[in-house]
């Protein structure tokens, strides 16, 4: 082993992306962002399957749906719209049964369910839009699934009697045959989940397939994978062995285990022999393929596809003969291969050029360390500032998300970058990003350390690695380290400047969520319950109480048109900063949402550049 590698691996190093084209240009905020004039990224090429398992250049077109709905009382009861704030891994509310004759249609009943009041400045005299909004702790929508005609003719109401009013039916999935309708059906608590079957003819329930049960939480993703030709189908859950595996079962309940990982997978496709699904089991930050062959019970080795380092996003062709490869990792921008389905490259398609060719290229460093319990690694990268000099003294920007369903660093080119971070190490920065308990693709435990108080492991990780990076770094300086987050970030980012004030002496939160009993009922119970259940951790991972502790500069940032994380959070945060005498910036995007845009987007960024450029 080389010096340079027993340094690399006594630092937690995994791979190094080295600094280059010195004196070359440097990004813009526009370029960062928007990408409206040329993009920063590295090119992806347009490529699809057609139904022949053939590829094109022409993405396909999803046919127009011609049915009609039922109608409803709107905007109380409603048919066909979102449920559940797409929480679930929902994303379809009316379902077609195989030959399309019916459909599986969502009716949301909100009657129950508060409002709270949007500003739009773009009328006459100003007026409010009221959302629906249901809060922790509050009344939540009602949900039923019916089945219908494509006339909109209700055939039948599926007959759910378990849990209470406010259960969450999820991810509903039809037989073969379309006599059938598979349900989750889990309790407004998200600790116990059944999943059910129904009769389409009738709406009448015929068995519960199989329960799950944990007392952190319970959390369908996935519809059922039914196998090709077969009533035996793929289940995934991370409730039997504490990893999101598959497992193959049948409609009395027999459950075999198909990928035997201490990883986290994901279902790609099956071809009635083979399940195909990418797997984290090489390594928490690389995407590889891997299939098993499945002859009826029985479940063969699993085959690994994908041997390049990195990170692997597969597109399976319908008939599974065949995939499309797209790959990067730190220092590899990106590759596209068509590969049979023994992994071998039958047509290779793109290397994709650095699109930084033409810029100054800063360090960035791909590494691991070690949580503040001590039982996982954590990952991380971190950018160099240009032109780095050991002996000179730089300000450091911690860039933090932190949350569930999030994973920021990766084997991707240039760790997942935000190209963001690499502008503001061209202007002298060391720039942070650390993965830390709580987010996903890492198991069961590590996701659910934070059970019922949202912001504590986290921030004890985030704080554990910045202390590991100032000991190893010493050109960084220690009275110029600023934090800045979005959403999660956002609560992440002022969590950590008020549990540290004595770090952090620049903090820019955007949409931060401020206390959790003003959060949405089906994100914000999942990890803390209720605030009648929870009082103890409602209080502790509230920051109101924690704005006297304050220090340095914040700035703020909100959409006010924001229906994620109402703008009650950050008002609310900035009174008591009044009220203690801190300072505070605010700056609000009158017509702006949670996730802002074009030229908004471009705004925000440079808003957050000069802040940090003016105080740190």
């Amino acid at each position: 082993m080389t010096l340079s590698a027993v340094a690399m691996l006594a630092a937690g190093l995994i791979a190094v992306h080295p600094e280059g084209n010195p004196g070359a240009r440097l990004l813009t905020v526009e370029e960062a962002v928007r990408q409206s004039t040329r993009s920063v990224y590295p090119e992806r090429v347009k490529l699809w399957w057609d139904a022949d398992s053939q590829l094109t250049r022409e993405e396909p077109k999803a046919a127009r749906p011609d049915w009609t709905l039922p109608e409803g009382n709107p905007p109380e009861i409603v048919y066909g719209e979102t449920v559940s704030r797409n929480e679930f891994g929902g994303s379809k509310w009316v379902i077609p049964s195989p030959d399309g004759s019916l459909l599986a249609v969502y009716r949301k009943d909100q009657s129950a369910v508060g409002t709270f009041p949007l500003f739009d400045i773009t009328t006459r005299t100003g007026s409010t839009d009221e959302i629906r909004y249901p809060m922790a702790g509050m009344p939540s929508e009602k949900l039923a699934i019916c089945i219908c005609r494509t006339d909109g003719t209700i055939v039948s109401e599926l007959q759910v009697s378990d849990f209470d009013e406010e259960r969450y039916l999820t991810n509903p999935t039809w037989s073969p045959d379309g006599k059938y309708l598979f349900v989750q059906v889990l309790d407004r608590a998200q600790h116990h989940m059944k999943l059910n079957m129904y009769r389409a003819s009738d709406g009448a329930f015929v068995r519960t397939i199989l329960s799950e049960q944990n007392d952190a939480w319970v959390e369908p993703l996935d519809p059922l994978y039914f196998l090709k030709d077969s009533w035996n189908f793929l289940y995934r859950t991370d409730n039997r062995d504490g990893y999101r595996n598959l497992y193959l079962c049948d409609t009395l309940g027999v459950i075999a285990r198909v990928t035997p990982c201490s990883a986290d997978v994901a279902y790609v496709a099956n071809d009635g022999r083979y399940v195909y699904y990418t797997s984290a089991e090489v390594s928490p930050i690389e995407n590889h393929l891997f299939r098993v062959q499945v002859k009826g019970r029985r479940v063969g080795e699993p085959e690994r596809l994908t041997w390049e380092s990195g990170w692997h996003e597969i597109d399976m062709a319908p008939d599974c003969s065949k995939f499309i490869d797209r790959y990067s990792s730190l220092n590899v921008p990106g590759v596209t291969v068509v590969k049979n389905t023994s992994g071998e490259v039958i047509n290779h398609i793109l290397d994709a050029i650095d699109p930084l060719d033409e810029y100054a290229q800063c360090r960035v460093e791909l590494g691991s360390v070690r949580s503040a319990d001590n039982r996982y690694d954590n990952y991380y990268r971190l950018f160099y500032p240009r032109d780095y000099d050991p002996s000179k003294k730089y300000p450091l920007i911690v860039y933090v998300y932190g949350g569930p369903h999030s994973q920021m660093v990766s084997n991707k080119w240039l760790g997942d970058i935000r190209m963001w971070e690499m502008l503001m190490a061209q202007k002298g920065y060391f720039v942070y990003v650390q993965d830390n308990r709580g987010t996903q693709n890492r198991g069961a435990a590590f996701e659910k350390a934070i059970n019922r108080q949202c912001g504590v492991a986290e921030t004890e990780d985030q704080l554990a690695g910045l202390s590991a990076l100032l000991d190893r770094i010493p050109a960084i300086d220690r009275g110029r380290i600023g934090v800045h987050g979005w959403s999660y970030g956002g609560f992440m980012a002022l969590t950590l400047a008020t549990a540290r004030p004595d770090i952090f002496k620049v903090t820019v939160a955007g949409g931060p969520v401020i206390d959790w009993k003003w959060y949405e009922v089906m994100y914000g119970e999942r990890y803390m319950d209720t605030p009648q259940t929870n009082p103890e951790g409602f209080e502790a991972t509230s920051l109101l109480p924690k704005a006297a502790n304050l220090g340095g500069r914040v700035l703020i940032c909100q959409g006010v048109l924001d229906d994620t994380v109402v703008w009650q959070h950050s008002l609310n945060f900035i009174q008591k900063c009044i009220e203690a005498e801190k300072p505070v910036d605010f700056f609000a995007y009158p017509r702006e949402k949670h996730n802002m845009e074009g030229r908004a987007r471009v705004h925000l960024h440079e808003k957050i550049t000069d802040y940090f450029e003016t105080y740190l």
